[in-house]
């Protein structure tokens, strides 16, 4: 992200970036390595670190914002009927940001997305580290979403239903198949995950034909000639 200067120069302003990503953003959609059934996620394996810029920042939510916005008091309404619903009295209403992780559940080499502890474990101990290298914590995040679904966190009750709801979406990995199915069903009943099917969307409509760009080449065209792809992928 860039501002414009006064003189009309691009300024990185790095600093204001974040600021705004953190207290100005009411949607941040990201991806990542590594999910546990609590929902935290990083981009530290053992094998490779990468993806601790912005995301931090921006995917994490700003507890003393004060500014609001339709979409951030719903996703608030919603994590706190969630959360205190059986609490007496008068609870102090409070918003909250959407952080959608959007993540395949299988990557290169048929490596788990979905694991029961996070290789960032390993790291900090590695390494000497304070604490494990975790991009954004489970309870920033407030979706998942997969090829099988996305899994609504704000609307489980309690750290059970989280974690089924996130082996819900987990589709064929160990993580996935060890959800309990009844559980499971019932919080798609309550509308918690929700199928493709569930949306009314056909996913034999998922072609290539919808996308704004087919291939390398149509990226360059976009661009106007401004993006020079490596050599390994111009296959023209």
């Amino acid at each position: 992200m860039f501002f414009t200067g006064a003189d009309g120069s691009l300024r990185s302003n790095r600093a204001f970036c974040q600021a705004a990503g953190h207290y100005a953003c009411d949607l941040f959609i990201g991806s990542t390595l590594q999910i546990d059934l609590a929902g935290n996620s990083s981009t530290a394996t053992l094998d490779r670190i990468a993806g601790f810029g912005g995301a931090p920042n921006m995917g994490s939510d700003a507890r003393g914002r004060r500014h609001v916005s339709p979409t951030w008091l719903k996703a608030g309404q919603q994590a706190h009927a969630a959360r205190n619903g059986k609490r007496r009295g008068r609870v102090m209403p409070r918003g909250q940001k959407l952080v959608v992780q959007m993540v395949e559940t299988f990557r290169e080499r048929m490596q788990s997305t979905f694991v029961e502890t996070l290789d960032a474990w390993t790291l900090a101990e590695n390494a000497g580290m304070a604490l494990p290298p975790v991009m954004i914590y489970g309870d920033d995040v407030s979706h998942i979403l997969t090829e099988e679904g996305i899994a609504n966190l704000l609307m489980c009750r309690d750290a059970n239903e989280r974690e089924q709801a996130i082996r819900g979406v987990a589709g064929y990995t160990a993580i996935g198949m060890a959800r309990d199915r009844r559980a499971v069903e019932n919080l798609r009943d309550r509308g918690v995950i929700r199928r493709a099917e569930d949306l009314g969307i056909d996913k034999r409509m998922a072609t290539r034909d919808l996308l704004a760009a087919r291939s390398i080449k149509d990226l360059v065209r976009a661009s106007g000639g401004l993006y020079h792809p490596p050599q390994r992928f111009r296959n023209w």
